[in-house]
């Protein structure tokens, strides 16, 4: 079982930056594809950005150029780092973790428990 906590979130003007932290409760960084997904009230989760072992990273047409997924093995942390944010990226942050197949098709096995983030005009 891997647990998955989430930290970092906040509320920003619109043009700011925040930077989500996850950090799983054991070694699975350089074994396991990490995620980070949002769902807004009201909308349907969608997938922000993922990470493979080997740093291979994908995104959302949304959040490129804004928004760098990385990690640090040796600190078993997850890093999601969002410039020029906008208030539509207002929403519940999620991390996740699990083979690169369901975290690519948006359901992996183990998620965190959210961190707000909010973003005013």
């Amino acid at each position: 079982q891997v647990q998955l906590v989430e930290s970092g979130g906040g509320s920003v003007q619109a043009g700011g930056s925040l930077r989500l932290f996850c950090t799983a409760s054991r070694y699975i960084y350089s074994t396991y594809c990490m995620g980070w997904f949002r769902q807004a009230p009201g909308k349907e989760r969608e997938g922000v950005a993922s990470i493979d072992s080997d740093g291979s990273t994908r995104y959302a047409d949304s959040v490129k150029g804004r928004f760098t997924i990385s990690k640090d093995n040796a600190k078993n942390t997850l890093y999601l780092q969002m410039n020029s944010l906008k208030p539509e990226d207002t929403a519940m942050y999620y991390c996740a973790a699990d083979i690169c197949r369901r975290v690519v098709a948006g359901n992996p096995s183990y998620w965190g428990q959210g961190t707000q983030v909010t973003v005013s005009s």
